[in-house]
């Protein structure tokens, strides 16, 4: 009779899949990354949604939609309507028109809010201190990754839409292919590596759906 502490033939048998592996590891990171927002928000009088709104504003000086936050967030235009209503009242954020369009009503950051957008940022800089502990190489390596992780993530219609480097109409992929900064901005005419390649650029110009799906197929 075989006994009941036999070991397995095969007992890696049960290892979730390396993409199920994946998905629990960024879920983790994202969860602590979320308890400091919390730390701070709470410590700040906001939630982390009222947070990342002001995250979200602090490069964007001609102001967002609402309906762009919503979509930004992944919440319904109401909920993100409560969260801009509790910012205003604490005079972080004020209303005003649109830019580019003056029957539209657009959202900015008061000086106040501006400076506790950049104090949130510190209130995470423990994750970004570990990351900059990894070495160079392989930094980029991962953030190379991450790209092709959104690139998959984009086909699916969940991921919204960012400032990214690949989405801009200046970005030309592989204009200098076999070299180590294999990628073009027209912009600053200058080869970019995927070290220098950003995903949230103030001087971003959103390119075409066809280009901007052509892009990111370069890390799909």
């Amino acid at each position: 009779m075989q006994g009941m502490d036999t070991k397995s033939d095969n007992p890696w048998k049960d290892t979730p899949e390396i993409s199920a592996r994946i998905v629990t590891a960024i879920g983790r990171i994202a969860s602590v990354m979320r308890s400091g927002m919390w730390e701070f928000a709470t410590a700040e009088n906001l939630n982390p949604a009222q947070a990342e709104i002001l995250q979200l504003l602090q490069s964007r000086s001609q102001g967002v939609r609402l309906s762009w936050l919503a979509a930004q967030l992944s919440i319904s235009a109401a909920s993100a309507s409560d969260s801009v209503s509790a910012l205003v009242s604490k005079g972080l954020l004020y209303k005003a028109r649109a830019e580019d369009d003056g029957r539209a009503t657009a959202l900015f950051l008061t000086e106040e809010g501006a400076a506790m957008a950049a104090r949130i940022g510190g209130a995470l800089g423990f994750a970004e201190d570990a990351a900059a502990a990894l070495p160079v190489a392989r930094q980029t390596e991962l953030l190379s990754g991450l790209f092709k992780l959104i690139a998959q993530l984009q086909k699916t219609d969940r991921f919204p839409e960012m400032r990214a480097c690949l989405s801009c109409q200046f970005f030309e992929p592989n204009r200098h292919p076999g070299k180590s900064a294999p990628h073009h901005c027209a912009m600053l005419n200058v080869p970019l590596s995927v070290a220098l390649l950003r995903l949230d650029c103030p001087e971003q110009l959103p390119a075409d759906p066809a280009t901007r799906q052509r892009n990111w197929k370069v890390f799909a």
